[in-house]
């Protein structure tokens, strides 16, 4: 065969992760995105959306439009997918804890426009496990969370055969921290978890189970360590295959085809020279997309200024293009798998295979995913090997170019106007969002919808399958609010372990962690007592890496650490620093929410007569912002280009002291 008569492979699905404001500017730039050659959609849904309450709770505050596009009712969806054919569109959305609402109102919006459930192809990541673990949209118990998820499968399984109604992601366990081997290993955890709780429930026949598990879908990162990370697709590839085969009895190949998706690593970007992130992006992408034996099946990139915000449609046009000159302008696509027979991979693979079924075999001891989750074995691992890393960039054994090695650099011409260089959220939308809602429920027939309500809380109640039920309050005009209210009343709410409390010493911090640790013990015995530091994440925010690691370290330098988790109001938050006689706050946000709720924090302190704590600020900051921030009272900020926790420990010792009126610390580190 010459190179001419080859024939190419179809491209993966491209994706880019999108939404943001309102269902009406999203359907703007989705259908922007598409002209320009996406062949998919990905919908990023706001943090109220994911975790059930609507634009006016409480909770809800300063988080409307930030991270994702607000949806509240069947309006909202409408206008989201407005002139854009969902019976030809291949959609996936990034939702977990609501998956069965915005599915149901996915489905809904579909036959409105004339398209059967049996045509619709999309995804909804829909694992729960690694929102305890990692993300923190969580809502329900493990239990319940588990059986919404079953109900769905088994609903799409029949209804809409082609939905993939779960995404099996690691993808942010890897951003908490994973190894590969972990990674590998409590996805397949999760996975069996999952098929289990399916096949025990009696809702698909035995003879049909293998078409469950043809639907079951994965979602992957893919770091910058790209032969690893390709070589970890290959191992995910192999255990699939072999708990499919072994475990459930699937004998068609087709079926126990390993299906992935992937998101390249997004945390990993940096703030310092972003343009870095560039190849960072790149490299990423071709763990994924080289060995055809394990290429991803869609491929969504972030944009290089990710770290510093939202990004433009610019930057997501440059993502999509990095991957269009791959599928398009390369041969990639005209050869076999590339890799094929090369010992280096082989072993490397063989490595990975062994070591994640060895801990696989760990946590199924335990009672499988859900008890690991209960028990917090999962959550402690992942603070462990995150806190690991974290010392071994610290320490310069892991080189970030431009973060803690060659930060020597140009004037950036991208980043000369800030302001300009991402994409921001109008204040209004919240209000505005607030109001339609309003009107929204003004306007719909209340007995309808009650009566809908009431027969998903009966629903509940038994062993039936949810989605009908919801499906009826999706039409009935339901809000995202009421559905998940309904079942919290049913179901009741969930704290996950935050995996902080039984990690200790991972980090040898050398003469920099000692100096901390006597800045610390000084400013103890001058107080009358340990140093206490409470760390809060404030707004709907579950993205708590950073709380943890910043908790770890803290208790490392001597600090008595109280860390309550995510998702707490500012009220909250200055409750327990009264309770505890805190010394210091600190608080985590990453959603962009920091203008509204910090303040809040800082305003409900003094209320509170709390005039000598200082308040810290750590997120995605923009520097405009920060000096906002630091102009109302706040003591410090740090963005992701403060790596080095020592450093952060010092300032907040420094911080504690000038409110007490005392010298600073001279040590340096």
């Amino acid at each position: 065969m010459t190179d001419d008569s080859r024939t190419k492979d179809r491209p993966w699905l491209m994706r880019t992760y999108a939404g943001h404001s309102s269902a009406a500017e999203s359907n703007a730039l989705y259908r922007n995105n598409l002209s320009k050659g996406q062949t998919g959609l990905s919908v990023a849904f706001d943090l109220p959306t994911q975790t059930g309450y609507d634009p006016d709770s409480e909770l809800a505050r300063g988080e409307v439009g930030k991270v994702g596009v607000p949806v509240s009712h069947i309006g909202d969806m409408r206008r989201l997918f407005q002139d854009i054919p969902l019976g030809e569109m291949n959609t996936s959305m990034t939702i977990n804890a609501t998956a069965m609402w915005l599915l149901a109102l996915y489905q809904a919006v579909a036959e409105e426009q004339g398209a059967a459930p049996a045509q619709l192809q999309g995804t909804t990541q829909n694992d729960i496990i690694k929102e305890y673990l990692s993300r923190g949209t969580y809502v329900f118990p493990p239990a319940p969370s588990l059986r919404l998820i079953t109900d769905m499968i088994s609903y799409t399984v029949t209804t809409i055969p082609k939905w993939n109604p779960i995404n099996i992601c690691s993808y942010h366990l890897q951003e908490a921290g994973a190894t590969p081997v972990q990674e590998i290993a409590y996805a397949l955890a999760t996975a069996v978890a999952v098929l289990d709780s399916v096949r025990d429930s009696g809702q698909v026949p035995a003879e049909e189970f293998g078409a469950v598990v043809a639907r079951i879908s994965f979602f992957v990162n893919a770091g910058v360590r790209f032969v690893e990370e390709m070589c970890k697709m290959k191992a995910f590839v192999q255990l699939w295959d072999e708990i499919t085969r072994e475990r459930y009895g699937v004998t068609d190949a087709k079926q126990r085809r390993f299906r992935y998706g992937v998101q390249v690593n997004s945390l990993g970007l940096t703030e310092a020279q972003p343009e870095n992130n560039v190849q960072r992006i790149v490299l990423e992408m071709l763990a994924v997309t080289l060995s055809k034996d394990a290429r991803a099946r869609a491929i969504q990139l972030p944009a290089w200024n990710e770290a510093l915000g939202l990004p433009r449609p610019w930057d997501q046009q440059w993502s999509l293009r990095i991957q269009q000159v791959l599928a398009y302008e390369s041969d990639l696509l005209e050869y076999d798998d590339i890799f094929e027979g090369s010992t280096v991979i082989e072993a490397k693979v063989a490595q990975l295979v062994s070591a994640a079924r060895e801990e696989l075999d760990r946590v199924q001891a335990m009672g499988g995913a859900v008890a690991a989750v209960e028990s917090g074995y999962m959550k402690q691992q992942l603070v462990s090997s995150h806190a690991s890393r974290r010392g071994r960039i610290e320490a310069g054994e892991d080189i970030v170019v431009g973060l803690n090695k060659f930060t020597t650099s140009e004037e950036n011409p991208l980043l000369v106007d800030l302001d300009a260089a991402i994409q921001t959220v109008e204040p209004e939308v919240e209000a505005r969002a607030i109001d339609a809602i309003r009107a929204w429920r003004a306007d719909r027939d209340n007995d309808r919808v009650e009566a809908a309500l009431a027969a998903l809380r009966a629903t509940a109640a038994t062993t039936e399958n949810l989605m009908s039920a919801s499906l009826e309050c999706a039409r009935a005009g339901v809000t995202t609010g009421e559905w998940a209210q309904a079942l919290r009343d049913t179901f009741g709410e969930y704290r996950a372990p935050t995996g902080v409390a039984g990690v200790t010493g991972v980090f040898d911090g050398g003469e920099s962690l000692n100096v901390v640790r006597e800045a610390v013990r000084e400013t103890g015995e001058e107080l009358g007592g340990r140093v206490r530091f409470l760390v809060g994440k404030p707004g709907l925010d579950g993205h708590s890496n950073g709380a943890e690691q910043i908790a770890v370290r803290a208790r490392d330098c001597g600090f008595e650490v109280v860390y309550q988790g995510i998702r707490l109001t500012p009220a909250q938050i200055v409750a327990a620093a009264v309770e505890e006689d805190a010394h210091v706050v600190g608080l985590s946000i990453l959603s962009g929410s920091h203008l509204e709720l910090v303040p809040e924090v800082v305003n409900g302190l003094r209320a509170a007569g709390l005039t000598d704590v200082p308040v810290v600020v750590g997120g995605i900051i923009p520097e405009a912002d920060a000096e906002t921030l630091l102009a109302n009272g706040v003591a410090a900020v740090f963005t992701p280009k403060d790596y080095d926790a020592n450093a952060i420990m010092l300032q907040v010792v420094q911080a504690v002291r000038s409110a007490h009126g005392l010298d600073p610390v001279l040590a340096g580190v």
